[in-house]
């Protein structure tokens, strides 16, 4: 198992991005404790070259990082061919007690390390680089879930064990079981698509707000409404989008969707939903920023350029989520 291709990229890939990180946190202690713009020493002058090249190179990994949760469930829902009993990524993430928990973490991972990005993006606009030591802060808190989730992957990928049985999706996303899973699958359907339909309308509401105005009230609610978005999505691809996708009424899977037989359609669904809700949520972020005199405009067209991002990535997920209900015969 550990020879497949996704398992050597994610493994090789997590500890090369786990390396330069950790490199770049030692280099952040000093930066936190020594940084002085207005000082124009060796050392500072040093810091500052030092910082540029690092942070540089953070960002590339990070980017890996990022994407590393699309790969981690590829090679989940590829995977599940060669373990007993499994018939999608939910076999596969059930496969020992690490599954899920990695996936998990990468998600918070996801959310951690694009904020970092786009902190240090507005940050390198200044001159006087304002949220350096926020910055550098913020990274070692990417640091420490890094290393959980770099031990975490590690330990599901050497624990799988092909000759055991693993339980399939109909398992966990059943109506009639227990657990959280099979809680949002008998989540009933016209309640799931109120909820999700009336967050979208006040989430798209405010992020044109914010597109407009980039005003404190809207920035804020947009960001809140944003990752309430976010949680409905998930609820919603389990309790009924993923069912108009396979035409059965009681099959609830968030990952049959990936397979082939459904064209794919799971991956521009979970991209779409995951980096519409993060500029979405960035967007309130980035709001205390402006009362740094050397952020403001800075902040103003981020917020503007990503609150467009934002409403783009979750008006296709939420176009791409409905047209089957829209153009297929099965009903709810």
């Amino acid at each position: 198992m550990i020879l497949h291709p996704g398992v050597i990229a994610l493994i090789i890939g997590s500890g090369i991005v786990l390396l330069l990180v950790l490199y770049a946190s030692a280099l952040g202690i000093k930066i936190i404790r020594r940084w002085d713009i207005k000082s124009s020493s060796e050392e500072q002058l040093s810091l500052e070259r030092k910082t540029y090249l690092v942070s540089t190179l953070v960002q590339y990994a990070l980017v890996f990082e990022i994407l590393s949760v699309f790969l981690f469930i590829y090679t989940a829902e590829d995977i599940h061919t060669l373990l007993a009993g499994a018939m999608c990524a939910t076999g596969s993430l059930n496969a020992n007690a690490f599954g899920f928990p990695t996936l998990y973490i990468k998600i918070a991972s996801f959310f951690i390390s694009a904020s970092w990005i786009a902190i240090n993006h507005i940050d390198n606009k200044s001159e006087d680089y304002p949220l350096i030591r926020m910055k550098y802060k913020l990274l070692t808190a990417v640091l420490a879930v890094m290393i959980i989730e770099f031990i975490f992957q590690l330990e599901y990928f050497l624990r799988i064990n092909p000759n055991v049985i693993t339980s399939c999706c109909g398992v966990m996303f059943s109506e009639k079981g227990e657990g959280l899973a099979s809680s949002l699958a008998a989540f009933p359907v016209l309640p799931a698509k109120i909820l999700l339909y009336s967050i979208f309308a006040v989430t798209i509401a405010n992020g044109i707000a914010v597109y407009r105005t980039q005003r404190k009230p809207f920035t804020y609610m947009f960001s809140i409404f944003a990752f309430m978005f976010f949680i409905s999505s998930v609820i919603a691809i389990i309790s009924f989008i993923s069912l108009y996708f396979y035409q059965i009424p009681t099959h609830h899977c968030p990952f049959d969707i990936l397979q082939k037989e459904y064209y794919y359609v799971g991956y521009p669904i979970y991209a779409f939903l995951f980096t519409g809700s993060f500029f979405g949520i960035i967007v309130g972020i980035i709001e205390p920023f402006k009362k740094i005199a050397s952020m403001s405009k800075i902040v103003l067209n981020a917020q503007r350029r990503w609150s467009l991002y934002a409403i783009t990535g979750l008006v296709i997920f939420t176009l791409i989520s409905s047209l089957p209900m829209i153009l297929l015969p099965f009903k709810m």
